[in-house]
């Protein structure tokens, strides 16, 4: 099998010194494991290269698993274990059509991810990356009235696009704040989910006229590609405050900029870009108004152990022709 060498980083970790917390099958001579030795992503030459004639493959969301890697492997892949809940970056039509077998890491992820989008939130809406910089410019001459003055979570509306485990988390956080009103959108309404939070399910035009905030949560589907679009935007209120963590693609990223430089919307934060890394010449990072993060919306060491470990029993699960602990039914 062929993995990253983050992963091995991972299970080396201080779980890792006790082999209760390794995965089944680790070290015992099991498999053998072909490692790109870089945190970069691994070029696809390479990838095609190390993959072919594999059983088996552990891949990150920044490994494009399409057509031209599954010939590369030929019909020993039987697995892929991929260290992410999303799978947009797997060529899923074509892995059914194979029989392969895809593991993934949902749940595990949930609340750092849920705990950043309100960390998120709150630093576009209180404009804290412009209060930092004032600080070390020395913009900061004296108390003023409404200098850098933001917008508050109290008696405030928040839209949530996707209530699933994540859309769910973050308002689970954001209730003792004070919000006075949920809204969220999706395939269909989810009354059972939705009860916690007293949540309406409106459309998504609704939900972008009616939101003092709207975090985007749902996954990448051909539904929701470009979903945040021109047309969303100027049905949002000028004081609204955007948020995504969810996919880069779920934006039209000209038509946010737009929409943040004419002030037709207050702010936005992103954690996911299209692409990523974003450029450094990118219009949105002139923008104040706009806080970007490097997609670390899982980023916590408990978290990333969790993963990997969930990704490499995944894996050896399907080597092994056994149930996984995680797998997404095709």
């Amino acid at each position: 099998m062929i993995m990253p060498s983050s992963l091995e980083t991972c299970l080396e970790g201080d779980g890792a010194k006790n082999d209760t917390h390794r995965p089944r099958g680790w070290g015992t001579g099991s498999c053998e494991v072909e490692q790109w030795d870089s945190d970069e992503p691994i070029p696809v030459k390479e990838l095609e290269r190390g993959v072919a004639g594999a059983h088996g493959l552990l891949c990150l969301l920044s490994d494009h698993v399409d057509k031209r890697i599954l010939d590369a492997a030929g019909a020993n892949l039987k697995v892929i274990s991929t260290l992410s809940v999303g799978v947009d970056h797997l060529a899923l039509d074509e892995i059914k059509k194979r029989g392969i077998r895809v593991g993934y890491t949902p749940d595990v992820l949930t609340d750092a991810t849920a705990e950043l989008a309100v960390s998120l939130l709150l630093t576009t809406c209180r404009r804290l990356p412009e209060a930092i910089e004032e600080v070390k410019n020395g913009g900061w001459t004296s108390w003023k009235p409404l200098w850098l003055c933001g917008y508050g979570l109290t008696q405030s509306t928040v839209g949530i696009v996707g209530l699933g485990r994540i859309g769910q988390a973050i308002a689970r956080r954001l209730k003792p704040f004070g919000v006075q009103r949920f809204l969220y959108t999706g395939r269909q309404p989810r009354p059972e989910e939705a009860a916690e939070f007293q949540a309406e399910f409106v459309s998504t035009p609704e939900l972008a006229a009616q939101s003092d905030f709207i975090v985007v949560a749902c996954s990448l589907t051909p539904a929701t590609k470009g979903l945040c679009n021109k047309d969303f935007f100027q049905k949002m209120k000028e004081t609204a405050v955007f948020v995504n963590i969810s996919r880069g693609d779920v934006v039209n990223q000209d038509d946010l900029y737009q929409a943040l430089a004419s002030g037709q919307i207050a702010a936005a934060g992103l954690d996911v870009t299209t692409p990523e890394p974003l450029p450094t010449n990118h219009p949105l990072l002139t923008l104040k108004n706009c806080v970007i993060l490097p997609h670390i919306g899982s980023a916590t060491h408990r978290t990333r152990n969790t993963m990997s470990m969930l990704a490499a029993n995944n894996l050896l699960a399907g080597l092994r022709g056994e149930p996984m602990p995680s797998e997404l039914m095709l």
